[in-house]
């Protein structure tokens, strides 16, 4: 049986506490390293003695490299939107609260260069293997701009709009790391996307 089968075998009924702590320690070591180095510097030796389990149970939470680090990613978009959700958008449209909700999570990213860019190559080498940690990221992203819309049940152009407004975010996060964007031109491009939102209104008239 192939590693990333036996891990999804593995890990596919609920953790229990023990196992959720372990979990969160090679989370953080995995976060840690990034911040510090980068992509490259995410080595799974290290991380397994960085949060003091063997590198055999690392392997069984998480098959590869990529498969961590995209984890990783949906684990600090989790307690961005736990941030998020103590202090609200506050702009008078949907669109705008979830640019500012979306430039909000961008610099967050942004006091942390290295970690976003670990994360960010992660996603881009992620193949089929790693669809479910992936998925994980785009419903977290999905929960938070819905969350900053204030639906509980969108239809379905506005799941679109959704997902449009996810590639532009991600799009932009990725030619920002590469330095052919500047944080002004993210800001404009994530508000002219958002503004897909109020054209989805089933309200608007």
């Amino acid at each position: 049986m192939p590693a990333e089968a036996k891990a999804n075998k593995a890990l596919s009924s609920p953790l229990t506490e023990r196992q959720e702590a372990r979990r969160r320690r090679i989370l953080h070591s995995s976060a840690q390293l990034a911040s510090r180095g980068g992509f490259d510097a995410v080595q799974m030796r290290e991380v397994a003695e960085s949060s003091q389990v063997a590198l055999g149970t690392l392997y069984r939470y998480f098959p590869s490299k990529v498969h961590l680090l995209v984890a990783t990613m949906q684990d600090q978009l989790e307690h961005m939107h736990g941030t998020l959700r103590k202090k609200p958008p506050t702009g008078d449209t949907a669109a705008q609260r979830v640019a500012e909700t979306l430039m909000r999570a961008f610099r967050a990213l942004q006091r942390e260069p290295h970690l976003a860019d670990a994360m960010v190559r992660a996603l881009t080498f992620a193949d089929r293997s790693v669809s479910p940690e992936v998925d994980q990221v785009s419903r977290q992203t999905t929960a938070i701009i819905l969350d900053a819309m204030g639906l509980e049940n969108p239809t379905q152009d506005q799941l679109s709009a959704v997902r449009v407004i996810e590639h532009t975010w991600h799009s932009a996060l990725v030619t920002w790391l590469s330095g052919r964007a500047s944080i002004a031109q993210v800001k404009i491009d994530i508000e002219t996307v958002c503004r897909l939102i109020d054209l989805t209104d089933p309200d608007r008239t």
